[in-house]
């Protein structure tokens, strides 16, 4: 098991890169677009789907895959890049806490409850959850910025 508990912390480091530079990118955003609203992003403004992500986090590792009780964290309180920083620095110390609770997301089933209805996952299915989820906000995040006149750059794990 520790050969796939180490796979999954070295997948979850190309995470935290991919992560990392998308970051780096948005602390060059001015901060009234970092917090403009835009309707036809799902989440409204840069600020707002990157603390989604972290909300995403929270629950799925945090209370289903942990079971520890969580606080999620508001948009509002999060009003410049630095703050989005400091919650992805818990994000990650919650997601080693995941990895080394789940020995590889080997981990016997699951019992959750999404929008009042009850079902069953696994440690594997979560971690794969949480991080295509990242991605693909990842991915408004930067079509966000482009309509806010920004040009993006490549976040990628592969780049």
């Amino acid at each position: 098991m520790r050969e796939a508990h180490a796979f999954a912390a070295v997948q979850y480091d190309y995470v935290r890169q991919s992560r990392s530079v998308l970051l780096e990118y948005c602390a060059t955003i001015a901060p009234p677009d970092f917090l403009q609203e835009n309707s036809s992003f799902g989440r409204g403004s840069i600020r707002n789907l990157l603390v989604h992500i972290a909300n995403t986090y929270e629950y799925w590792i945090g209370k289903v895959g942990l079971q520890q009780e969580m606080a999620f964290s508001e948009y509002e309180s999060i009003r410049r890049i630095e703050d989005v920083e400091s919650l992805f620095d818990q994000i990650d110390k919650l997601m080693e806490a995941f990895l080394t609770a789940t020995d590889g997301l080997h981990l016997p089933t699951i019992d959750y409850e999404i929008n009042g209805k009850q079902d069953q996952t696994n440690a594997g299915k979560l971690f794969t959850h949480v991080i295509t989820h990242e991605f693909h906000h990842k991915g408004q995040v930067l079509s966000l910025s482009r309509h806010l006149g920004y040009t993006p750059i490549d976040t990628d794990v592969m780049r």
